[in-house]
């Protein structure tokens, strides 16, 4: 085989391996956050009472409902 050929075979296979890593990462990360969503209830409760608020059940419900309709987008 000649050398071009085998230059041809190793850009495509770094393109491929690119792409392909790619969706992999992409992937991943969505079932990561999904999984381990960065904030959840009782952060978000801390995170209210160190700001001098009284988190109600209600509030922090209608807050991580905004957060989740945010993500989703």
């Amino acid at each position: 085989m000649s050398t071009g050929i085998w230059i041809m075979i190793v850009i495509i296979a770094l393109l491929v391996g690119a792409v392909g890593g790619f969706f992999f990462a992409r992937r991943y990360m969505e079932n990561y956050l999904k999984n381990n969503p960065p904030i959840n209830e009782d952060m978000l409760r801390t995170m209210m009472l160190q700001m001098g608020q009284k988190p109600s059940q209600k509030k922090l419900h209608q807050m991580m409902t905004a957060m989740q309709n945010q993500s989703k987008k």
